[in-house]
């Protein structure tokens, strides 16, 4: 079983360095322009000059999906780090305080959870100018609830390690048992949670171009490449869809069971040693 976790988990590596490294050194790959249109190649099917077929504008499907895929993983891991930043920040914060301040944060909390994301993501970005810092903002501000959930119960379960009371009585600042011995346990817990929300993100780009919403249609990403295709498929054009959903459905599953195999490892070892399991008590108290 170890042997087997071992190459699902250099599968999974090796296809997303793969695909790193393909829509990085994108313009060594293809000589085609993204965003070029050619009115004689229009919805041509994958042949020889073009591997993946054309659009309905007669640009090449394959080099619009390794720019793409630029796009969509930079907003991934952009938004990543903004709501692992909040989240843990806020739930740390939260989890240390206690009292009143803390019920008021997990109230507010609450109500923000309780909200539908996709609906505060339309919210916010129809308030805003439509580019990819934008995008990148929306999902970052919307996705960083669960995270602070989770981190606040980490922090209440740390509080009463004895290390923690140790290093109080011999003077550490509320900061420093924040900063230093506190924060630092939960690394394994935000690095999975981390690899999931970059998943996360990658979704919610496509979900939101998908709507019209995203990423400029000027501007290739996995999500805006979807846009509109439904009208195609009707009429049996069916690789301008089928491979961007392909490359969507397979980045989204390797980034998942990445953060699986790492919690199996890491983070799942360390609760239970430690006493601790996802979502008990501690988390609603």
């Amino acid at each position: 079983m170890m042997g087997k976790q071992k190459w699902g988990v250099r599968f999974i590596v090796g296809y997303l360095l793969l695909l790193l490294i393909l829509t990085v050194f994108a313009q060594v790959v293809t000589s085609f322009d993204p965003q070029a249109v050619g009115l004689s190649s229009i919805l041509q099917p994958p042949n020889a000059v073009h591997l993946f077929g054309t659009d309905e504008l007669g640009r090449d499907v394959l080099t619009r999906l390794l720019y793409g895929g630029r796009v969509s993983l930079a907003v991934g891991l952009a938004a990543m780090l903004i709501s692992v930043v909040i989240g843990a920040g806020y739930g740390a914060v939260s989890g240390f305080v206690r009292g009143i301040i803390d019920r008021v944060m997990m109230r507010v909390l609450d109500t923000l959870i309780s909200i539908p994301s996709i609906l505060l993501m339309i919210g916010i970005q129809v308030l805003l100018p439509r580019n990819l810092v934008t995008v990148v903002l929306v999902i970052g501000l919307t996705s960083w609830m669960p995270i602070a959930r989770l981190i606040r119960a980490e922090i209440l379960s740390l509080k009463g390690e004895i290390f923690i009371q140790a290093s109080a009585v011999v003077g550490a600042s509320p900061l420093q048992l924040l900063t230093r011995h506190l924060l630092p346990q939960c690394l394994p817990t935000i690095t999975v949670m981390s690899i999931s929300g970059v998943s996360h993100a990658i979704l919610a780009e496509a979900t939101l171009s998908f709507l019209g919403l995203g990423i400029p249609p000027h501007e290739p990403s996995w999500g805006n490449m979807l846009t509109g295709v439904q009208n195609y498929l009707l009429s049996g054009v069916w690789w301008i869809a089928l491979f961007p959903g392909l490359l969507i459905t397979l980045t989204v599953l390797a980034v998942t069971f990445l953060g699986d195999i790492l919690q199996d490892r890491f983070v799942l070892p360390q609760l239970r040693k430690g006493g601790r399991a996802f979502g008990g008590s501690s988390i609603n108290s």
